[in-house]
């Protein structure tokens, strides 16, 4: 890679404020990962259940349903900087309540499942408030997209990281260290959030009651084709394949017959993948479709789920688990980009809570689901539906993603006609 390609790929972090969010976010997203690695791992070590793996996931993430969009809300009219502030400090006393609870040995599942639950509803809070603040860290607004991109590397960067150091952490200290880890992170994102020199807040006008700016905000998807469909596209994915790694505790351990430290690795192997691909996504050239990237990488994840999930012999399946993270894991970050770059600046806040609906409103249901019908046709078997699923998917949305190439060749086409035509005459 030529220096002026490593210029490009890494040009967000001329924006002071952004390489400041970007260090804390990271050190803070790597305790996550290691929190959500121990939690799936307590909670199947204790009930040996797919289903209530898949509960567990649904409870971490269903309250987010019922409020991203009052959250979408919130992010327009207030200061998003002290919304973070105040949703990471929630979300560290949440951490420390866990360890507390585990390392004293005063804990149920259902302890951990109401923890998991006040932890999505201040999700509901952040994420809207949390995606759209990267406008206000860059100020070249052409280096956006690249900046979205790097920010999704790091979040897969931490999946790397965060599972393998769980793995260690939960075989040689505990579950109980793990959360721990995760409440001392955000001490990185309180820090990077307080250095920031941003422009003084400017509170906009918010004379509309909150249920009218809901359907305003819905009104304005109906109306922005790209954005309405970009996602219900999420929304289906999030259902019916996303949730495809609440069964990675199950192929650790039954599949694999693995430990603590075989669920760090498969996660970490995935996250390499995700890495690769959100690194290629930032070093992609400006004004490049992404929605035929969007539709490639939906058609790659279908079949890399496929192989994968009947593939018994670990380092094989290894591939097939990167291929996995590369394709499925980016396909969530294209789906942001598109949404965060052509939103309207007095909507942003509101597509953001629409597409966080989508994550955190479907996927709950699809770990229900997913665990559901592993209880009954096994792991494999269940993420092979899944593969085939991705593949209907991307055949379903094809003439949306493909509609702007279409028109191209179109005019293109009649551009060569037309010049045949001028010709003979």
């Amino acid at each position: 890679m030529t220096r002026d390609t490593l210029l490009h790929t890494f040009r967000a972090f001329k924006n002071r404020n952004y390489a400041l969010f970007f260090a804390g976010q990271g050190i803070s997203q790597i305790g996550t990962w290691m929190q959500r690695t121990g939690v799936s791992w307590v909670v199947y070590s204790m009930t040996h259940s797919e289903f209530m793996l898949g509960l567990t996931i649904f409870a971490s993430q269903f309250p987010s349903f019922f409020f991203s969009l009052y959250g979408g809300i919130i992010s327009d009219r207030y200061n998003r900087r002290k919304i973070l502030l105040i949703t990471q400090s929630a979300s560290m006393i949440q951490a420390i309540l866990l360890a507390v609870l585990i390392l004293t040995g005063h804990y149920s599942l259902w302890w951990i499942i109401i923890l998991s639950a006040i932890l999505g509803l201040i999700n509901a809070f952040d994420v809207p408030a949390r995606q759209p603040m990267l406008h206000e860290l860059i100020q070249d607004k052409t280096d956006l997209t690249n900046a979205l991109a790097l920010n999704s590397a790091m979040v897969n960067l931490a999946r790397i990281i965060g599972p393998a150091l769980s793995g260690i952490v939960l075989v040689n200290f505990g579950a109980g260290i793990c959360f721990l880890s995760n409440a001392f992170s955000f001490v990185a994102v309180l820090i990077s959030l307080l250095l920031m020199k941003l422009a003084p807040f400017v509170p906009a006008p918010h004379k509309k009651k909150t249920g009218s700016q809901l359907v305003e905000g819905f009104t304005y998807l109906k109306q922005t084709p790209l954005l309405g469909m970009t996602i219900l596209m999420a929304a289906i994915l999030s259902l019916l394949v996303w949730p495809y790694d609440t069964l990675i505790p199950v192929f650790a351990k039954v599949v694999f017959k693995g430990d603590a430290a075989t669920f760090g690795y498969i996660s970490s192997f995935m996250g390499v993948g995700a890495i690769i691909g959100t690194f290629m996504l930032a070093a992609l050239k400006k004004g490049t479709d992404l929605k035929i990237v969007l539709l490639i990488n939906t058609i790659v994840s279908g079949i890399s789920l496929m192989l994968f999930s009947h593939i018994t012999y670990f380092p094989l399946a290894m591939v097939f688990a990167t291929i996995t993270g590369f394709s499925t894991l980016s396909l969530a970050t294209i789906c942001i980009t598109i949404v965060q770059v052509n939103a309207d600046v007095t909507m942003r806040g509101r597509a953001m809570s629409y597409i966080a609906l989508a994550f955190f409103g479907m996927l709950p249901l699809g770990s229900l689901l997913i665990g559901s019908i592993s209880q009954r046709i096994g792991a494999p078997d269940t993420l092979l539906c899944e593969g085939i699923m991705a593949l209907l998917i991307a055949a379903a949305f094809s003439p949306f993603l493909r509609s702007d190439r279409l028109k191209k060749r179109e005019k293109e086409q009649f551009e060569e006609t037309e010049d045949l035509v001028m010709k003979k005459l």
